[in-house]
C-alpha cells in the first residue's frame, strides 16, 4: 500500500482542508507505476479536513451546526464578569449579558452604586453578585474572579471595562497622573485577565474594552489614556496566542469610538460635536451597539475569532 508519490510532501496545517487521497494497492515491484493524479482529478477528490488536537470549545464547526446559527449567539449557562460596572458601558455591558442568557458577577471600586446594575441583571431573569473591586490590585482581581466561582461554580467571559481617562498636556502631567491612569487601564486589565484564564475552562472568551485612541487620536491631550489603550490592543494579542491554542480561551478587544459616559461628561463643551465630522455615522453610539458586539465576541459566533481589535467606531477611523 502506498500514497501516490506526487502527495508525499502535501503538509497541512490544522484547520486547512487537502484532498482525500485513498491508499492505493499496488502489487511488489511496480510502485513506480503507480497513478500519478493530474491537478484536475485532485480537485475532484473529497475534502478532509486536517484536525487539531481536539478540546471541547464551543466555536467548532459541528457544534454551531446542531445549535443553529442564531442560538450561536445566545450565552444561556454561561458566566460573565464585568468590571467597572457601577455606570457607563459598564452597565450597559452587564444588561446585554444577562439578557443574552449569562449570570453577571459585577465589579467596581463604588460597590454602593453595583446594586442598580444587580437589579438590572434580575430583571432580565439572571443571577448577580456585586464586589467591590479595584482592578489596579492583584488581590482584588483574584478575589472578584474567586467570589464568582463560588456563587456560580464557573467563569466563562470577562469583559474589561474598568478604566480611568486624563487630559492634561503632556509638559504638565506629573509621574502620578500618569501612573494611575496606566495602572487601572493596562495593568489592571491584565491582572483581571490572569486571574480569570487560570479558573476558565476551553470555549472560554476575554474581551478587552480598549479606544479608538489606541488607533488614532481625537485633538485632546491624553498621552497616558491613548497609551494605556494602544497597550491594551498589544497584550490582546499577545494573550490570545498565548491562551487560545493552549488553554482554548479566546482574546479580543473592542475599540469604542465616541459613546456618551462618565467620561465624555468631562469633555469641554462642544467638543464631542465637532468630532462628529470625523464619524461616517454622523452621531455618537449607542451603548447597547458597543455591547452587542461584546456579546458576539463572547458567543460561539465569534468562535474563530481571537487576536482580534474591533473598532465600533461609526467608521471614524476610516475617516
Amino acid at each position: 500500500m502506498v500514497i501516490p508519490r506526487r502527495l508525499a510532501p502535501v503538509t497541512a496545517m490544522p484547520g486547512l482542508f487537502i484532498p482525500l487521497v485513498e491508499r492505493c494497492l499496488v502489487p511488489p515491484g511496480i510502485v513506480s507505476e503507480a497513478p500519478r493524479l493530474s491537478e484536475r482529478s485532485l480537485a475532484s477528490l473529497p475534502l478532509r479536513r486536517v484536525q487539531q488536537h481536539e478540546r471541547p470549545t464551543p466555536g467548532r464547526l459541528s457544534d454551531m451546526e446542531s445549535r443553529g446559527i442564531l442560538n450561536c449567539f445566545q450565552l444561556d449557562g454561561r458566566v460573565a464578569v464585568v468590571t467597572g460596572a457601577s455606570s457607563g458601558l459598564g452597565v450597559a455591558f452587564a444588561r446585554a449579558f444577562a439578557e443574552a442568557g449569562a449570570d453577571v458577577a459585577l465589579g467596581a471600586r463604588r460597590a454602593d452604586r453595583l446594586q442598580a446594575t444587580s437589579s438590572l441583571v434580575e430583571e432580565a431573569g439572571r443571577k448577580a453578585i456585586a464586589v467591590a473591586t479595584d482592578v489596579s490590585r492583584p488581590e482584588d482581581c483574584q478575589n472578584l474572579v474567586q467570589e464568582a466561582v463560588a456563587a456560580f461554580g464557573r467563569v466563562d467571559i470577562l469583559v474589561n471595562n474598568a478604566g480611568v481617562g486624563t487630559a492634561v498636556p503632556a509638559t504638565r502631567e506629573t509621574p502620578e497622573q500618569f501612573r494611575k491612569v496606566i495602572d487601572v487601564n493596562l495593568s489592571g486589565c491584565y491582572w483581571m485577565a490572569q486571574a480569570c484564564a487560570r479558573a476558565m475552562q476551553p470555549g472560554s472568551s476575554i474581551i478587552n474594552i480598549s479606544s479608538v485612541l489606541g488607533l488614532t487620536t481625537a485633538g485632546l491631550p491624553q498621552a497616558a489614556y491613548a497609551a494605556s489603550k494602544a497597550g491594551l490592543i498589544g497584550l490582546t494579542r499577545d494573550l490570545a496566542q498565548q491562551w487560545t491554542g493552549r488553554k482554548g480561551i479566546r482574546v479580543n478587544a473592542l475599540a469604542p469610538g465616541f459613546f456618551h459616559s462618565e467620561m465624555t461628561d468631562q469633555f469641554p463643551e462642544g467638543y464631542l460635536e465637532g468630532q462628529m465630522n470625523r464619524v461616517v455615522v454622523g452621531r455618537p453610539g449607542r451603548p447597547e451597539e458597543l455591547a452587542a458586539a461584546a456579546v458576539f465576541l463572547a458567543g460561539d459566533g465569534a468562535g474563530y475569532i481571537t487576536g482580534q481589535t474591533l473598532a465600533v467606531d461609526g467608521g471614524l477611523t476610516i475617516a
